[in-house]
């Protein structure tokens, strides 16, 4: 099963050493927005699309604030829709999108694949639609998804995996990939795991911001992104708990297992590496 590693989306908040642990402390850090594109005989799977041509073209006032405030590059030749153009794909080429959760930065390309299915918890998809308080108001952006997507909802329960549990294969889907309850940033956020042949990857969406949080004995975060995950999350007690089973995981498991990110820039760049060939220029980080 081939799997491609994207950059949908870059973003460079002021704070450069408070976020990416290096650099002026005042300087643009850089954070990506890592997706995935895999290779399966009932088409192309995304999982999540990053930021979509919709938000590169800055819709609504509150939206073009809150990219700016980030530092996005808006560069429409980095959302998903154009780098698999690139490739030769058309956008109905991808069948499938499995989301970890709904934020803009993980959804917003929802509208540049409208014969997607786009499938993911029922919890989250009941966040996003009925928000319980002003932090689920605040992050999901209804925009994103006023095209009616296809939705496939899935309830968080099924097999064990790894010391997960309520692990859900996707109908229609090889049993190869795999959505992870990994709620905490959001109510029904999920990881997903993908069967590569030569070991399993798991696309941790925001579960965890930094990479140093995944070193098992002594686990770091920088002071920006320890910040902004207390801001963002709902559920403080399951996300530490799920961060701690994450890295319980690469610990016994790191081996067979290679668990990573959606925003840290060294993972996806290791990750790039680690397939044993240069990326394409389409598909290299900017």
């Amino acid at each position: 099963m081939k799997v491609l590693h994207l950059n949908c989306g870059t973003l460079g908040p002021r704070g450069g050493r408070w976020i990416n642990g290096e650099g002026g402390l005042l300087g643009r850090a850089r954070l990506v927005c890592h997706c995935l594109v895999v290779e399966t005989r009932q088409g192309l799977v995304l999982v999540d699309t990053g930021l979509g041509l919709a938000d590169v073209e800055l819709r609504g006032w509150r939206h073009r604030s809150r990219l700016r405030s980030m530092g996005a590059t808006l560069d429409p030749s980095e959302t998903a829709v154009r780098q698999l153009m690139r490739l030769g794909y058309a956008p109905d080429d991808v069948r499938h999108v499995l989301l970890t959760h709904m934020d803009f930065d993980h959804a917003g390309g929802l509208a540049d694949f409208p014969r997607a299915e786009v499938h993911l918890l029922l919890d989250e998809y009941e966040a996003a639609m009925r928000p319980l308080h002003w932090i689920e108001r605040l992050r999901y952006l209804p925009a994103t998804w006023s095209h009616q997507p296809r939705w496939v909802l899935h309830r968080p329960e099924g097999e064990s995996w790894m010391g997960f549990d309520c692990v859900r294969e996707i109908q229609g889907l090889p049993p190869e990939l795999l959505l992870i309850p990994l709620r905490g940033h959001t109510r029904g956020h999920c990881g997903v795991a993908v069967d590569a042949g030569e070991g399993w990857l798991l696309h941790c969406g925001d579960a965890y911001f930094y990479a140093g949080e995944m070193i098992p004995h002594r686990p770091y975060c920088t002071p920006g992104l320890n910040a902004l995950q207390s801001l963002t999350e709902v559920d403080r007690g399951a996300r530490r708990q799920n961060q701690e089973r994450l890295r319980e995981l690469v610990r016994e498991r790191g081996d067979s297992v290679r668990v990573f990110s959606a925003h840290d820039p060294s993972e996806l760049q290791a990750l790039r590496q680690e397939a044993g060939r240069e990326a394409p220029s389409a598909l290299r980080a900017p």
